[in-house]
């Protein structure tokens, strides 16, 4: 939680120092609208992550049941930790610095910049750095993705959809189906037979393009609507002259 608070006084200080806003200039309001946002990109990714997760589970032979010291208090404290994570990590690579950067070299760069460095920050976190070949897969995997998250915020001018979609993943991956760093989450996976390495980039590469082509496709540009907005209001108070 501490983190979570130093993140939110840097990026308030790094948004007033270099562009004189708030930390509501990330898309807190309103509410109502982000906090539907936010379900919406949970929604998303974990369905990705449970069809993820079938097919592997059906290539290899394998069964998911439920944990047996599963509890809900363990439920929720698993949360807690995805929560928190997901925060800290969008603060950092969707948030001030995001904004900043878009509103100094234009979206396409920003974007560009914010997913390349949440690429390299996976060489570290996923322990790859220094293996070539690892670390080429974990960087188009995890670009692709933060690409996505980081086009969702340019678009939306929220970092709630970011928070959304990256939360849903993580929570499913890690709390549901027990992959991540957490242990025993809510189900356990019992036999079944080896499969090719390759077949981890159904989640690695193709999730993160399916994600960012529902981004690009589906989400709308919050700018293009309030400049449609201005545009037919200007042309109706024309009409009225």
């Amino acid at each position: 939680m501490l983190g979570i608070i130093i993140a939110l006084i840097v990026s308030w200080i790094v948004l007033y120092l270099f562009e004189k806003e708030s930390i509501l200039c990330l898309g807190f309001l309103p509410i109502s609208k982000r906090a539907k946002q936010l379900i919406i990109g949970f929604c998303i990714t974990a369905v990705l992550c449970v069809f993820t997760q079938i097919s592997v589970m059906l290539l290899k032979g394998s069964s998911f049941h439920l944990s047996t010291n599963y509890s809900l208090n363990l439920l929720a404290s698993m949360f807690w930790w995805d929560l928190r994570s997901v925060l800290t990590e969008e603060l950092v690579f969707r948030g001030a610095l995001l904004f900043v950067l878009i509103e100094r070299l234009g979206m396409k760069t920003g974007v560009l910049i914010s997913a390349a460095a949440f690429g390299i920050y996976h060489w570290f976190s996923m322990g790859v750095f220094g293996n070539i070949f690892p670390m080429i897969i974990v960087f188009i995997g995890t670009g692709l993705m933060g690409y996505a998250w980081a086009l969702a915020f340019a678009k939306t001018n929220s970092i709630f959809l970011p928070i959304g979609l990256h939360l849903g993943w993580n929570f499913t991956f890690n709390t549901i189906f027990s992959k991540g760093p957490l242990g025993q989450g809510l189900l356990t996976e019992t036999g079944g037979s080896l499969i090719s390495d390759w077949f981890s980039l159904i989640g690695l590469w193709v999730v993160p393009l399916v994600v960012l082509l529902i981004i690009k496709y589906w989400i709308p540009t919050e700018l293009t609507e309030q400049l449609n907005l201005k545009t037919n209001t200007s042309a109706n108070t024309s009409n009225v002259h």
